[in-house]
């Protein structure tokens, strides 16, 4: 196998189950997962998808999977790349002068967007403008997120926020800085060279082109189908934490508003790296990671949409992972497509902060930790730094 790692993992029902409940007991309402090692799939639930009715969650429910959506954008982008309509190299200001004019449109090109090496700020805090202060923990209310739930954001209006904000870097960089803007461009790229609107050409293309039965972009405020509710604590301040599955996700439009199941994901990637969806020199181009600054301060190898991840056993494993309000998913695939891992949880940013405004840590993070080591590595023992 690639990346020096055993070809076969140990599979151990019992002991994925014990690292699922593991991280039930420290605190997460509901958790759910489907592991795959080769032939062999693994699915398992624990815990509740409903605080108020006890209403258990179950591993085949849908679920709000955040910025696993930049993935599915970027090989949407990839395929027009293939078919010569898009430049990787070319200015994003000739494909879209009114939306990015002057000098910023002639400096950023696609591959920039694509890399998060762009240095166009994340349009965030100015969609919730009580998060100016973020991230230190004392300058920020959960004001924005109520009154967000329901308003309509137009991508235009995403991408002006984000262009009139002071750049976060030079464009092209050594180092990129995690900026939603940047998908929020490319989504109007991918408008603007087919002709058709952007959900429907990820969704006709890359979703079903991929066998995906439970994927979809939300069309209303709520998910459709078995799912939990997903709570937000934004870190001590919603407290007790508040059910936000009904929420109008026009504020992360291709950024982040997929709806998806873990089998999804796990077939999603799984064809992704076999060169189902994209061709091998498209996935190779996703694959050229940077450093990039995430919105947490950490620093992540990033590609085009795929995040790269090294596990102590030396296996990489390539995926991405996703928050909303209350909605959190990891989803990665070594670099062979045998082992796959894709975690579902209902409750973010349970962290409270500590007298000087850090988050302190929680048993929480510790039992995901060992869940993801079970998933990833077929033991809990290994060192966790960088499965995690």
């Amino acid at each position: 196998m690639a990346d020096g790692a055993s070809s076969s993992t140990d599979l151990d029902p019992a002991e994925l189950q014990s690292a699922l409940d593991g991280v039930h007991r420290a605190g997460m309402p509901g958790v759910f997962a489907e592991v795959r090692d080769g032939g062999r799939i693994w699915c398992g639930a624990s815990g509740v998808a409903d605080i108020e009715t006890g209403r258990p969650v179950s591993p085949e429910m849908r679920h709000r999977v955040g910025s696993i959506t930049k993935t599915f954008t970027a090989a949407a982008i990839m395929q027009q790349v293939e078919r010569g309509r898009i430049q990787l190299d070319a200015p994003i200001g000739g494909y879209l002068p009114r939306l990015v004019p002057g000098e910023r449109g002639s400096e950023v090109t696609v591959r920039m967007l694509l890399n998060h090496t762009s240095g166009i700020s994340d349009y965030l805090p100015y969609a919730f403008p009580s998060f100016r202060g973020f991230p230190a923990l004392s300058d920020i209310s959960p004001e924005s997120v109520d009154d967000n739930r329901f308003r309509q954001f137009d991508p235009a209006e995403l991408i002006e926020m984000g262009l009139a904000a002071l750049p976060v870097g030079e464009p092209g960089g050594p180092e990129g800085v995690y900026s939603n803007t940047n998908y929020v461009l490319l989504g109007k790229l991918l408008e603007q060279v087919t002709g058709t609107p952007a959900e429907k050409y990820v969704t006709e293309n890359v979703i079903e082109r991929a066998g995906l039965r439970h994927t979809e972009f939300p069309t209303g405020t709520h998910i459709e189908g078995p799912h939990p509710r997903i709570y937000e604590a934004l870190y001590g301040l919603i407290d007790p934490p508040r059910d936000y599955s009904v929420y109008n996700m026009s504020w992360v439009w291709l950024t982040a508003s997929l709806i998806s199941t873990m089998e999804d994901l796990n077939r999603f990637f799984g064809k992704l790296l076999d060169g189902e969806i994209v061709d091998q020199s498209s996935l190779a181009q996703m694959q050229r990671t940077v450093p990039v600054r995430a919105l947490d301060g950490t620093t992540i190898d990033y590609g085009f949409g795929l995040h790269k991840v090294s596990t102590p056993d030396g296996a990489t494993f390539w995926g991405n992972t996703g928050t909303v309000w209350g909605a959190g998913t990891m989803s990665l695939t070594r670099a062979d497509s045998k082992r796959q891992m894709s975690v579902a949880i209902n409750l973010m940013r349970w962290n409270k902060p500590d007298s000087s405004g850090k988050p302190q840590h929680h048993p929480i993070d510790d039992a995901l930790s060992t869940l993801y080591r079970q998933a990833m590595c077929g033991t809990a023992n290994a060192p966790a730094e960088k499965a995690s």
